[in-house]
């Protein structure tokens, strides 16, 4: 593994998937602010690399990918240093979110606010069977905030309610079936699992996936006209490079 800094060991493979691993972070990869800003560092080193088709996040044990943010650190700070704070941990869910290729949350254990918050800025989210989820923010006197504000859209106004305001924690079928996450693993097969997302999206055209992406994080702002409207643009963009032609032209040559 190569450390881009002290917190983010990087696993390459010739296939263009790489897996960015929170490192030195506690047996529950916990994210202070230092954490939060070596991690921010590497996803945007990672982003400037075109070569790159799929990228696993995963956290160094396998108690978690993230457990929260350092409660150790929040119970010291003052409005100031709160909102310096939160606007790190924002930064580090945008660089997730903005990341140009698709990015696969790889989720044992607990996996609980900021650390949620930062699953719900990846495209995917691969669970282990036993995993656990929570906002427990409101038990510990703040509200949740930044990409808590993504929860809604993945799991609808109800139960996005239900975990920000009672703070209850809920298991990984639970999770399934409100889609919070993608997949359950069973026992023991979470890289399987994983790793059959990679070989799907390994499938799809790279230059239509980071497309694709960029294109759905902006419906996700816009309204339905402009999101169709925009999109003939991009859609007669993807023809330039030739990726459609080639990938169509071996779909028309395996029909006949």
């Amino acid at each position: 593994m190569e450390m881009l800094n002290p917190h983010c060991g990087v696993d390459r493979d010739p296939r263009g998937v790489v897996r960015l691993t929170i490192s030195n972070a506690g047996s529950l990869n916990i994210l202070s602010t230092p954490v939060i800003n070596a991690v921010r560092e590497g996803l945007e080193t990672l982003a400037k690399d075109e070569d790159i088709r799929v990228l696993v996040l995963a956290g160094q044990s396998e108690k978690s990918m993230i457990g929260g943010a350092d409660i150790k650190e929040m119970a010291a700070l003052d409005q100031k240093s709160a909102e310096k704070f939160i606007t790190g941990l924002r930064d580090l869910c945008e660089a997730v979110r903005a990341f140009p290729g698709p990015v696969i949350a790889r989720m044992p254990g607990w996996c609980l606010g900021g650390g949620l918050e930062v699953a719900a800025a990846c495209d995917f989210r691969v669970a282990a069977h036993d995993a656990k989820f929570g906002m427990p923010e409101v038990r510990v006197g703040i509200p949740s905030v930044i990409h808590a504000a993504l929860l809604p859209r993945l799991i609808g106004w109800g139960r996005a309610r239900w975990l920000l305001m009672t703070a209850e924690n809920i298991d990984a079928p639970t999770a399934l079936a409100w889609g919070l996450i993608d997949v359950m693993a069973p026992q023991g097969g979470l890289d399987a699992a994983v790793e059959r997302t990679i070989a799907m999206l390994l499938e799809c055209g790279p230059g239509a996936l980071r497309a694709q992406k960029a294109l759905l994080r902006q419906w996700e702002e816009l309204p339905l006209k402009e999101s169709v409207d925009l999109s003939i643009g991009v859609f007669g963009q993807s023809f330039i490079g030739g990726e459609p032609q080639r990938l169509m032209q071996g779909f028309v040559n395996r029909k006949r």
